[in-house]
């Protein structure tokens, strides 16, 4: 599981809504199951409306920061702009790399952002739909 603050969610929806149509991505880094930081990425995807793909140097210099600051990566965000209940397509299940992360996918079809977190095995071809919390700071 991880736990975000109120403020994390806040920032994922308005880069969410700022990068419609397109989708966006990033990277969330933190110790434990403690989310501290976010990461947003620039989508680079051949075409951004349908797929996501981190621009390479703002992954390795999330990464890089990450490691300078002690924090792991905890979980991946992208959203799916025409999503209401979003859920893993079968891209994102086949780029998975990263089996520990739990991904976070944020649909903005509906009258509000909704946002559900999974577990995605790439190896297995398959995801399965996992908790987080929000907490108030």
């Amino acid at each position: 599981m991880i736990t975000l603050n109120s403020t994390h969610r806040q920032q994922i929806f308005a880069y969410a809504l700022e990068a419609a149509p397109a989708e966006c991505c990033g990277l969330i880094g933190g110790a434990g199951e403690r989310a501290s930081r976010l990461y947003p990425m620039r989508n680079v995807a051949a075409n951004a409306h349908v797929a996501y793909e981190a621009a390479p140097e703002d992954l390795f210099a999330a990464q890089r920061q990450m490691r300078e600051s002690g924090e792991q990566l905890l979980a991946i965000y992208h959203s799916h702009p025409r999503a209401t209940e979003p859920q893993p397509s079968e891209t994102d299940v086949r780029l998975a790399y990263y089996p520990q992360a739990i991904y976070l996918i944020i649909g903005l079809a509906g009258q509000q952002a909704v946002m559900r977190a999974f577990r995605i095995s790439e190896a297995e071809s398959r995801w399965d739909e996992v908790e987080y919390a929000v907490i108030d700071e």
